[in-house]
């Protein structure tokens, strides 16, 4: 060969090499402590954690304090104390949520709480008696009834079908009696379809006293022209004759009988008879069950039987509900009220 190849130039390679290392540590110094921030391993990490937010370190699923809709409560919720005004031994009454409309417990006779009437006494009389028909020497004896003298008692009316009158008031006055009694009232039935025929209306007329009654109803049906309908209280005219004075009892049966007469118009919403009395109202002094009570006492004629109308009322259990509920309601205002 002929001649040598000339030294390549050490010092400029050796020169740039250097150059890119110096570069390149501060690089992966760098990188190596972003690595370690994002492992939290150490503490740059434990510095970046505890000043990051909680959104930009873990998903919500995980975080302290998040719900995990799979994972049951290790402890069971605390219930709060009850609250000071709660009675012993009971839960306070939860509030209703925002929004939520709450009903008020009922006012009036129709919401009276059980045992509203514990103490009271009440007689209902459910005229005439279904025997009456198989007893009518029985029946048409006459009694002193103080401004004169009537027959012991009737076979009352009925409706064209044969529905009788006393099979109706004796079902009202059952339907009354319950109800009254869940109100707390002791109910005494002058006759409870346990007696032959009767009694009296002088006997009825004492039943009253005889149970030291608050107040007596006697339910009846009337028996008046077809082409009248509608019902009736009967209240009593001051008498003062023979063996009758009623003279105590007259003002509070007036006042027994208005709150009748509204209640059981409320109740049943059948109109006030048309063929009698005046808006609902009859003022007697001929009847011996009024002249010879000593506690306030009023009749019903709940409705005239001989009307097609009202015999169809009269004849549907439903109604005979309300028309007792219509009772049962203006005894309770008369007793709470006096």
């Amino acid at each position: 060969m002929t001649g040598t190849a000339p030294r390549p130039h050490r010092r400029s390679t050796l020169l740039r090499a250097t150059t890119v290392v110096a570069a390149a540590v501060p690089l992966c110094t760098a990188g190596w402590l972003g690595w370690r921030a994002l492992d939290h391993s150490g503490p740059a990490g434990a510095t970046a954690a505890a000043s990051a937010p909680a959104s930009a370190t873990a998903p919500a699923s995980t975080r302290p304090g998040a719900a995990d809709p799979a994972a049951a409560p290790l402890t069971p919720p605390v219930a709060p104390p009850p609250s000071a005004d709660a009675p012993t031994g009971e839960a306070p009454t939860p509030s209703a949520p925002t929004g939520t409309a709450t009903t008020a417990a009922p006012t009036g006779t129709a919401g009276t709480a059980a045992n509203g009437l514990a103490g009271r006494t009440v007689v209902l009389d459910p005229g005439h008696n279904p025997g009456n028909f198989s007893h009518t020497a029985e029946i048409n004896r006459q009694v002193d009834i103080g401004n004169a003298r009537k027959e012991c008692d009737t076979t009352g009316t009925e409706t064209n079908a044969g529905y009788t009158e006393a099979e109706y008031t004796l079902d009202v006055s059952r339907r009354a009696r319950a109800i009254l009694a869940a109100r707390g009232a002791t109910v005494v039935l002058v006759q409870d379809g346990d007696r032959p025929w009767g009694p009296c209306i002088d006997e009825r007329a004492r039943s009253g006293a005889d149970a030291h009654a608050d107040a007596a109803v006697s339910v009846h049906a009337d028996g008046g022209p077809a082409s009248g309908s509608g019902f009736h209280v009967i209240m009593p005219g001051r008498v003062v004759a023979g063996k009758a004075d009623n003279s105590a009892i007259v003002e509070p049966s007036h006042r027994l009988g208005l709150l009748l007469r509204d209640q059981f118009h409320t109740a049943t919403g059948e109109p006030y008879a048309d063929y009698t009395a005046d808006q609902g109202l009859d003022t007697r002094s001929d009847l011996g069950g009024l002249n010879l009570s000593a506690v306030p006492k009023v009749f019903i004629e709940c409705g005239n039987m001989r009307n097609s109308t009202d015999a169809k009322r009269m004849t549907d259990p439903q109604w005979r509900q309300q028309a007792a509920q219509g009772i049962a309601d203006a005894l309770t205002a008369f007793l709470t009220t006096r």
